[in-house]
């Protein structure tokens, strides 16, 4: 078992090692800040802030009906918000691109009625890291919901408590480190995002070149800088793992 789990983490443990060994340390300051890897990093931070305050916002209640809702067909529902996971980014992208291009339906209404407009745009970049990245946070919410004790909801409840002051008051402390667990997946994922951005919002520079569509470029023209970029989402992804990882899994 020693041997197969060696085995194991040095097959993970090789390609970072290598990533970081092949960085040109001298001109790594520089390669970060160039303008192009400037205009990725606060595009990145806009579109992976966003999409993670969308996922707290639209995701907590999601979380919620899973977990304390009887509706009919909730592991179909539950599977359809945790698909996102397990599907290829590239065919989540094909399918907002079908969904809210311009040809579609409804891309097409929103466009001539309020003149939005989601392909190939900052706005889309944000749906895109969102479709991603949400079902992270209602997976660790989810989880954290169906481990508490409901009885000190129960408590507050036959005390006359209101359905919003029991979940404000009483729900959300108890969830709290689960919320800032999955709100924080939910950012590093989105910070990643590669395959639904380029698909569906395009690589433009300054409107929807993120940091992983700049390393993508980069690799084709200066390998020392998409290194470089690479190192920035490597760290940031191993931090926030390494630092939420038991709270995480206890949660799911």
């Amino acid at each position: 078992m020693l041997v197969a789990a060696a085995v194991a983490l040095v097959f993970f443990a090789i390609p970072l090692v290598g990533i970081v060994q092949r960085a040109n340390w001298s001109t790594i300051w520089h390669d970060l800040t160039t303008a192009e890897a400037r205009d990725a990093l606060a595009l990145s931070l806009v579109c992976s802030l966003s999409a993670a305050a969308l996922s707290v916002a639209f995701g907590t209640p999601l979380a919620w009906m899973l977990a304390r809702t009887q509706l009919p067909g909730r592991p179909l529902l539950r599977g359809l918000v945790l698909l996102p996971m397990v599907l290829p980014p590239v065919v989540g992208g094909v399918a907002l691109l079908s969904a809210f291009s311009l040809s579609s339906p409804i891309g097409g209404w929103l466009h001539d009625t309020f003149g939005i407009q989601f392909t190939f745009t900052t706005a889309g970049a944000v749906m895109a890291e969102t479709f991603v990245a949400m079902p992270f946070y209602v997976i660790t919410v989810e989880g954290a919901l169906r481990g508490m004790d409901q009885r000190f909801e129960e408590a507050a409840a036959s005390l006359g408590a209101a359905r919003l002051t029991v979940f404000r008051r009483v729900t959300l402390p108890f969830i709290l480190p689960s919320v800032v667990a999955g709100t924080l997946l939910a950012w590093a994922r989105a910070l990643g995002e590669f395959g639904a951005t380029i698909t569906f919002a395009g690589n433009i520079a300054g409107r929807t070149r993120t940091l992983p569509l700049a390393v993508y470029l980069e690799l084709e023209s200066d390998t020392e800088a998409a290194i470089a970029l690479s190192l920035v989402l490597l760290a940031v992804s191993l931090v926030v793992l390494v630092s939420l990882r038991d709270r995480w899994i206890r949660a799911t």
